[in-house]
């Protein structure tokens, strides 16, 4: 049983990972992870650039052979929820997040884990830096301020992206494709709202834990909470499985592994709950 982020595999998701596990990043506090995602970029030698709002996109050029295919966008977003038991004592503007491996899950200890979207960054990391990969021109789209307001989403501005079709690493069911959705404010409706509750007289205490799955071969996570106020409890579940188990994906993404390789994986997203 590993003992350490750093020796679950597959290693360079896990690497990148427990890397963002460092780096504080709540909703508007995203700067430091568009930096490390843009070092990394650099250390790789390819182009990366920040928008006016500080949404990063790095490219990858296209293994031979693949000059032609369609480009591919992989997104997901530098934002986490930050959340914490009453007993805590954390700062999420510079403490890091801590973990512990309990059989086959990692667990935040008194924290959000933040794999909500730490996972799928990671995973768009990995890819970024993997060079066993045969794929299309690739592009990793990474966005600020999704939980609070699709900020950055909603402010990408034309010419930003030159991709033709993107792949969002923040999704919920394995195996399935999401081609639309209802709920999110889209750039002509999108507003932030604020509202208040009077908490419940019931309320005894706050619980916060999240964990991801560890097991060999699986990028699985899964998170439950009870906020400190009336919201009824949450829980999410992100599973994702090797994408050499998915052709589809491979096809979506102009993505197949060279010969005895396996494509890592494709990460999924949990579901959301609020008041």
């Amino acid at each position: 049983m590993a003992a350490s982020i750093n020796e679950l595999n597959p290693r360079l998701l896990w690497k990148h990972f427990a890397k963002i596990l460092t780096i504080p990043h709540c909703s508007g506090n995203e700067k430091a992870l568009g930096e490390y995602v843009l070092g990394v970029a650099a250390s790789l030698g390819l182009p990366g650039k920040r928008d006016k709002v500080g949404n990063v996109v790095v490219g990858k050029p296209a293994t031979a052979g693949r000059e032609n295919a369609v480009g591919a966008i992989l997104q997901g977003h530098l934002d986490m929820v930050c959340e914490k038991n009453s007993d805590k004592v954390h700062d999420f503007s510079k403490d890091p997040i801590r973990t512990e491996i309990k059989g086959d899950w990692l667990y935040a200890q008194g924290t959000t884990l933040g794999a909500d979207n730490g996972i799928g960054l990671a995973a768009a990391l990995a890819v970024m830096e993997d060079t066993s990969l045969v794929h299309g021109p690739l592009e990793f789209l990474f966005t600020v301020d999704e939980e609070t307001g699709l900020t950055g989403a909603n402010k990408i501005q034309k010419g930003f992206l030159t991709g033709k079709m993107l792949l969002n690493l923040d999704s919920e069911d394995e195996g399935t494709f999401t081609i639309g959705c209802a709920g999110a404010p889209t750039r002509r409706s999108s507003c932030r709202s604020t509202g208040r509750r009077r908490p419940r007289r019931t309320f005894i205490s706050s619980t916060f834990t999240d964990s991801a799955a560890v097991t060999p071969g699986s990028t699985s996570t899964r998170a439950a909470a009870t906020p400190s106020s009336s919201w009824p409890a949450c829980s999410a579940r992100l599973s994702a499985r090797p994408s050499s188990r998915s052709s589809a994906s491979r096809a979506a993404a102009n993505t197949t592994p060279s010969p005895g390789k396996r494509s890592p994986f494709w990460p999924a997203r949990p579901s959301r709950c609020g008041p």
